[in-house]
């Protein structure tokens, strides 16, 4: 019989807030044992910290996106991810 295998969760989200040529982005860490940290010094990009984020052994498992351009922009991304308990 196969083991099963254990899986933990994090979760990334990103955050654009801005109005014309003001803008701010930033980058939020979820990790599996409830942690929250701010990440934005690792990249500019969300590809950079999901680069980063594979090569600690996480995979993607979903993305999602929340827009509200009614009063200026603001987006909310967040990137649902998964790796096997060692």
């Amino acid at each position: 019989m196969d083991a099963m295998v254990a899986w933990e969760y994090a979760l990334l989200v990103r955050r654009y807030q801005g109005q014309g040529r003001n803008f701010h982005v930033s980058f939020t860490w979820y990790g599996p044992d409830g942690s929250r940290r701010d990440i934005t010094a690792y990249g500019d990009t969300a590809i950079a910290h999901l680069n980063r984020a594979g090569r600690e052994g996480w995979e993607l498992v979903s993305a999602a996106e929340d827009v509200n351009n009614v009063q200026g922009s603001t987006e909310v991304h967040r990137y649902h991810l998964k790796r096997p308990v060692a």
